[in-house]
C-alpha cells in the first residue's frame, strides 16, 4: 500500500483574508485538496500571529473565526482537509523548543522573510523574541505531520528552506530519519504569488490596509477596484498609458482566465497607444473580480449563519492533529533518547 504524500498549509489569524491569500495559496490548497492525492492538513496559526499582537490577544480570537469562514469560503472541505488551530496542539511548542538548540540566532537573523518583516513592522532594537524564532516554530508545525509539501507564497520560499535544514540537522545529530525534508509548492502564476496592494506600493497587506478580502460585499468591491493606482501620466483618455506598475493590468494578468487573454491583450494595446480610459479599464477587471468572488461571498454570509457549526469543526479538526503531531513528537524523543519513561 503506497502512502499518500502530506500536505501542510495554514495562514495567521490576524484579520479576514485577502485576494492576495487566495491566489498566492488558497486557490492552490483547493485544487490539491480535491485530487484526493494528498493528506492535507491546514491550519490557523493563533500562535504566530501572538508573536507580535502578544498584547492583543483578542484580535486574534477574533479573526480564527473569520478566517474559518474564508477557508469554508474558498472550497476547504472538513471532510478531505484536517482543518485546526495551532494552540490546541501542544506538542507543536515541545518540538519548537527542541529544534531551537539545533538553530543559531545569526542564522534566524538572516532570514531574508524574517528580515523584511521586521522592517515592515518597525520592530526597531525591540523584536520580539518569539517573532525571531518564529521560523523553528513553522518547521516544528510543518514536521509535526511529516509534511511532504507545502504550498506558500514565493515569498515564503527561505521559510521552507529553513525548515529543510533544521530537519538535516535533527536526523544527523541524532543519526536518525525521523524527520522528513518538505518541498515548497509555489503558485504557477509568478504575479499571483506577490500580489501587490491597490496603492502599487507594497505587497497586499491586512495591516497596510491595501487590499480586497473575501467578505467584502459588492459596494466596497466596486469603491475599491475605483481607487485603484493606474498611471499617474495617463491625465487625458487620449494620453497613451503606461501598463507597467498599472494595478489594474497587474490584477488582470492575475485574474484573467484562458479566455480573457485576448481581450486583455487588446485591451493593453489601446491603453498604451491611446484612447482608453482608466474607468472603463476598471469596470472591466471589476466584472472579472466579481466572478471569481461573489461565490465565496454567498458561501461565506452563509456560514456565518451558523458558528457554532463553525467551531465544532475546528474542534474536530484540532482533535485529529493532536494525534497525529503526538505519535511525531513520541519518536522525536525516542531519537533524542528522552523518553525516559517509554
Amino acid at each position: 500500500m503506497t502512502t499518500k504524500p502530506t500536505i501542510l498549509t495554514g495562514d495567521r489569524p490576524t484579520g479576514k483574508l485577502h485576494i492576495g491569500h487566495y491566489v498566492g495559496s488558497l486557490k492552490n490548497r483547493v485544487l490539491l485538496q480535491n485530487t484526493g492525492d494528498y493528506n492535507m492538513f491546514v491550519f490557523l496559526a493563533d500562535q504566530q500571529a501572538l508573536t507580535d499582537h502578544a498584547k492583543e490577544p483578542e484580535k486574534i480570537i477574533e479573526s480564527v473565526g473569520q478566517v474559518a469562514l474564508d477557508y469554508l469560503a474558498v472550497g476547504l472541505d472538513p471532510h478531505l482537509s484536517t482543518i485546526f488551530i495551532q494552540s490546541q496542539v501542544p506538542e507543536l511548542a515541545e518540538l519548537s523548543m527542541y529544534y531551537m538548540n539545533l538553530v543559531s540566532l545569526a542564522r534566524l537573523e538572516r532570514n531574508p522573510t524574517v528580515k523584511t518583516e521586521i522592517a515592515q513592522k518597525g520592530f526597531g532594537e525591540s523584536i520580539p523574541a518569539g517573532f525571531l524564532v518564529y521560523p523553528v516554530a513553522q518547521a516544528a508545525d510543518i514536521t509535526a505531520f511529516k509534511a511532504t509539501h507545502v504550498p506558500v507564497g514565493t515569498d515564503q520560499k527561505p521559510m521552507i528552506e529553513q525548515t529543510r535544514e533544521i530537519v538535516r540537522s535533527f536526523n544527523s545529530a541524532y543519526n536518525c530519519d525521523v524527520l522528513v525534508e518538505p518541498e515548497g509548492v509555489y503558485p504557477e502564476n509568478e504575479s499571483a504569488g506577490r500580489l501587490q496592494g491597490l496603492d502599487g506600493n507594497a505587497k497586499m497587506s491586512k495591516s497596510l490596509n491595501n487590499g480586497i478580502f473575501l467578505a467584502d460585499d459588492m459596494d466596497t468591491l466596486t469603491k475599491k477596484v475605483k481607487s485603484m493606482y493606474t498611471d499617474p501620466t495617463h491625465i487625458k483618455v487620449e494620453d497613451p498609458g503606461k501598463i507597467d506598475g498599472n494595478m489594474v493590468f497587474h490584477y488582470l494578468d492575475v485574474f484573467g482566465r484562458p479566455e480573457d487573454q485576448a481581450d486583455i491583450l487588446a485591451m493593453k494595446e489601446h491603453y498604451q497607444a491611446g484612447g482608453l480610459g482608466d474607468m472603463k479599464t476598471k469596470l472591466y477587471l471589476l466584472d472579472i473580480l466579481d466572478r471569481e468572488l461573489s461565490p465565496i461571498r454567498e458561501r461565506r454570509i452563509e456560514l456565518s449563519q451558523d458558528m457554532g457549526a463553525v467551531y465544532d469543526m475546528l474542534k474536530i479538526g484540532s482533535e485529529k492533529a493532536q494525534a497525529v503531531a503526538a505519535d511525531t513528537l513520541d519518536q522525536v524523543k525516542k531519537a533524542m533518547g528522552i523518553n525516559y519513561f517509554g
